[in-house]
């Protein structure tokens, strides 16, 4: 039986970005970091601000003991395998590729979601994100021919252990329903 997919956003998810800035929430340490992806977005790139970002590293070995395939589905794309998952103790991922970041949707979706299940193409996944809303439930609910559950992270707190009990619910249910 092939396990399902965990598509994981950096920012919110992971880096709870939205937070107060002088108020790290516990459990997090602080990285400055500098991928050509963020210097890019800046004209004078030799002077382009470290990117602030907060991992929880205990979230690796948490996200690692899911019953999952992992997947990134974040605008850090493969980057993601650079400056993040050493960080969190996570080996090398597959990623979600994002040719048009930003891309404004007239639908209502997020610019990520046709991506997502595109690339999914009918496999069951589980996405968490920051930016996940109605029209994107709707759509994939409409277009995607497995299972899904796409799941919203707080950007203020990131993912917290009752995030990782619904990931494991649902896994533990689609696995149920497959078994029978």
């Amino acid at each position: 039986m092939t396990r399902p997919l965990l598509l994981i956003d950096i920012d919110g998810p992971l880096n709870p970005y939205a937070a107060k800035a002088t108020r790290r929430p516990a459990g997090y340490t602080t990285h400055r970091m500098r991928p050509d992806s963020w210097i890019a977005r800046f004209p004078n790139r030799a002077h382009a601000k470290p990117l602030r970002v907060w991992l929880n590293h205990d979230h690796g070995a948490q996200l690692q003991a899911l019953p999952y395939d992992l997947v990134w589905c974040t605008t850090w794309m493969a980057e993601a395998n650079e400056w993040i998952a050493p960080h969190l103790g996570l080996p090398e991922l597959p990623h979600v590729p994002f040719p048009e970041l930003w891309a404004k949707r007239n639908d209502g979706t997020y610019f990520k979601t046709w991506e997502v299940v595109r690339w999914a193409q009918g496999r069951p996944f589980a996405w968490i994100d920051d930016e996940i809303g109605t029209a994107d439930r709707e759509f994939v609910a409409d277009i995607h021919e497995g299972p899904a559950l796409l799941h919203h992270i707080d950007p203020r707190i990131g993912l917290l252990p009752a995030d990782f009990n619904a990931l494991a619910e649902w896994a533990g249910a689609l696995n149920a329903e497959t078994a029978r």
